[in-house]
């Protein structure tokens, strides 16, 4: 069988991947000549773990292609993916342009009989959508060629997608005909002979069910933090509450550890999206706006703490701060809580020195000369001022705590992600502030009243690589 995926992004590399890893012909496309061109040469777009042995491995043997010849990548196509961006307007709906753009090009294209599977995350009635366009561009051509679409949403982890699509807690497929239901039974026949689900359902319910998948998850966050802010103001501990709740199988452990808000390139995209969808059917999503509220004043969180414990006033304080992705095992920063964070330090005047272990690249992208980067954990905290841990990266999780000690102008460290034991974090004579533990009261600082500042660029000439213990 021979597959074309639409789209070299996330979802489309990983998509790819996978299926040639099983052994079925795949051609990723792409109109990003220059990304298509790197491909071919192994290098890969973005940080995912195992992916890319696995593109290399199946490059080598003939099995994944990269072009950006759409019309020619169709040949003795019999499923073509589309897993292009759906980028979000400025009212929060999701961009179909590339989306649409790909089913013109099926139309235009397609010589025999296809079946065009939507894999990005798409608003409800788009498969119809797609469905119209290429049956307008056939009438252009004259062409009475039978297609199906279908609509395929994934629900890959970043950091751990390799491994999601190879295991799957469940395939969602939504389709109208027989004959597309087979094909998909074929191709994902390797993924499911060892008992992962595989659930069939209309177009428009697979279409809701990745929307409301993330938008539940999103709700588990943000009501956990909720609560964690609760816990501080009461003098309760979040970190046992939310055990307490966890154990309970209707709750369960997990997505219920509180931080500083959600980030990424899906739940912050989708929960506004599904918003917008309601709104565009008379509804209102009252608790997903809640959602959403908490999300965004939790990001803001970790910054009032470090306002409140240097009385209000961070002009020429040096925060270091250790992860600036939005989660580990992954450089992407869209949505991450360290671009509010961040500029919001910057705005109050501080200066911030900052290590991630992949995502420095990214952050370039973002913040430019405005900050400074460190080589490594250590080298972030020389002289700075205080610490704080915006991402949970394993390797944060044990550090000395004798050299941060030693390197720190002020015992502070902030944890947004709650890796360390307050216990333990008082033994080593740190001043210790967590989410969800309550230390001292916090002064509220509301910096969306102002506009951040123009800010000084900040030197990135440092010398870090002798520590003592």
């Amino acid at each position: 069988m021979k597959i074309v995926i639409a789209g070299s992004g996330y979802v489309g590399l990983v998509t790819g991947a996978c299926f040639s890893e099983v052994g079925i012909d795949v051609v990723c496309v792409d109109v990003d000549r220059k990304k298509i061109d790197n491909l071919k040469n192994g290098i890969i777009p973005i940080f995912e773990p195992g992916l890319e042995e696995m593109i290399t491995r199946n490059m080598n043997k003939g099995r994944l292609s990269f072009s950006t010849n759409i019309a020619k990548s169709m040949e003795n196509c019999e499923v073509l993916f589309i897993s292009v961006g759906t980028p979000p307007d400025e009212d929060g709906s999701a961009d179909l342009k590339y989306v649409l753009s790909v089913a013109k090009d099926c139309g235009r294209y397609m010589d025999d009989y296809m079946l065009v599977v939507t894999k990005s995350t798409v608003p409800v009635g788009t498969s119809q959508k797609v469905k119209h366009v290429i049956q307008q561009e056939l009438n252009q051509r004259n062409r009475d060629i039978q297609f199906d679409v279908a609509s395929n949403p994934e629900f890959l982890k970043e950091g751990a997608a390799i491994n999601d699509f190879l295991k799957p807690d469940r395939i969602v497929i939504g389709l109208e005909s027989t004959k597309g239901e087979e094909l998909m039974k074929s191709l994902y026949k390797p993924f499911t002979i060892n008992g992962h689900p595989i659930i069939f359902m209309d177009i428009v319910s697979a279409e809701m069910t990745k929307y409301a998948a993330n938008s539940m998850l999103a709700t588990k966050i943000s009501f956990m933090n909720d609560i964690a802010n609760l816990c501080e103001q009461v003098g309760a501990d979040i970190n046992v509450v939310r055990k307490g709740i966890g154990s309970d199988s209707r709750i369960g452990d997990k997505f219920i550890y509180p931080g500083i808000g959600y980030g990424g390139s899906c739940f912050p995209k989708d929960v506004s999206a599904l918003i917008k969808i309601a709104e565009d059917h008379n509804y209102d999503l009252r608790v997903l706006k809640a959602v959403e509220a908490v999300n965004k004043d939790q990001k803001l969180v970790l910054f009032n703490k470090i306002m409140n414990y240097f009385n209000g006033d961070i002009r020429g304080k040096t925060i270091a701060l250790w992860g600036l992705s939005f989660k580990p095992q992954t450089d992407d920063m869209r949505d991450a809580p360290s671009l509010i964070i961040v500029n919001q330090l910057l705005w109050a005047g501080a200066k911030v020195k900052a290590y991630d272990p992949v995502a420095i690249k990214e952050a370039k992208h973002h913040f430019g000369n405005s900050i400074s980067y460190a080589d490594d954990q250590y080298g972030a905290i020389i002289d700075a001022d205080c610490l704080a841990i915006l991402t949970e990266w394993p390797e944060f999780k044990f550090p000395n705590f004798k050299i941060i000690s030693k390197l720190l102008n002020s015992p502070a460290v902030f944890d947004g992600r709650n890796i360390y034991d307050k216990i333990e974090m008082k033994h080593h004579g740190f001043d210790y502030f967590c989410i969800g533990i309550n230390t001292t009261k916090n002064i509220t600082v509301s910096p969306s009243s102002h506009t951040p500042m123009e800010v000084l660029l900040v030197s990135n000439n440092l010398n870090h690589k002798n520590y003592d213990s």
